[in-house]
């Protein structure tokens, strides 16, 4: 059965060892992550774009050999798009179960990545999934479904997104276990662009030096800065042949700003590393 065109999700089931997503720890969060897991305790991961939350999350699905549903919320996510609706198929009226009752039902991870843009409908949702009660309730089916062993919530979140013009209600907050993200220093971000994509160390060197140096100047006044996942664009551009400076451009800069001066000196920025 087709799923609803609205959802934005994937599934990762059981994968070969050798091709298990690549993650780098920087601090504590995998003890955090486990000890969370173990409790039955929801998680909420925030941090700024492209530093490592989505990959954090398939690294841990994949270690615990878990299915993996993932659901990229925007201002049109609703509750009946995640907990399943009434569909007419082939003259017969069929109930579909969304994303969180599928979750829910099969003890799989599920990932709602940043939660904060689905409407307040799917927030409330939530919010029996993340206490004792571990459960949802299906108004149109007039039926209560518990989580089986094995399911986890995690929530992603940034913060900054928009000046911080979408945020979370304290009440929503609190019910999560909070890990913090950041973009990693520069040695450690070097060595996850060369993993991530065979480059020579010294291109991964000169990025992530590149990106210290963006993220250090305030007053660029972008929106979002450098992350780890732009670096690590234009450092496969550079591996299929791309010259290093137009990868920087088409990879990074045009991806932070449209404005003209503020381009100019992002490209000078790119041209002194390369």
């Amino acid at each position: 059965m087709e799923l609803h065109p609205i959802w934005i999700t994937k599934s990762r089931s059981k994968m070969k060892t050798s091709s298990k997503p690549y993650y780098r720890k920087t601090k504590s969060e995998l003890e955090v992550f486990r000890a969370a897991n173990s409790s039955s305790l929801p998680i909420l991961l925030k941090g700024p774009t492209g530093c490592g939350k989505t990959r954090f999350v398939e690294y841990l699905a994949v270690q615990a050999d878990k299915p993996l549903i993932t659901v990229a919320c925007n201002e049109d996510t609703s509750a009946a798009d995640l907990i399943g609706r009434f569909l007419i198929k082939d003259g017969d009226t069929i109930w579909q179960d969304g994303p969180v009752t599928r979750a829910v039902k099969t003890g799989s991870f599920l990932y709602l990545d940043e939660i904060a843009e689905a409407r307040e409908d799917v927030v409330v949702v939530l919010h029996s999934l993340c206490d004792h009660r571990r459960e949802i309730h299906i108004d149109r089916l007039n039926e209560t479904v518990t989580a089986v062993p094995g399911f986890q919530l995690v929530v992603s979140f940034n913060p900054g997104y928009q000046g911080g013009l979408k945020e979370l209600k304290p009440s929503t907050r609190q019910r999560f276990v909070s890990i913090e993200f950041n973009y990693p220093d520069q040695k450690i971000e070097s060595e996850i662009i060369f993993n991530e994509t065979g480059c020579k160390q010294e291109i991964a060197d000169k990025l992530s030096a590149l990106a210290v140096q963006i993220r250090s100047l305030d007053e660029l006044t972008l929106r979002e800065t450098v992350s780890t996942r732009l670096l690590i664009h234009a450092a496969r551009l550079i591996n299929v042949g791309l010259n290093p400076r137009i990868a920087c451009e088409t990879g990074i800069v045009h991806a932070l700003t449209d404005d003209e001066e503020t381009i100019r000196a992002l490209r000078d920025l790119c041209n002194l590393r390369f």
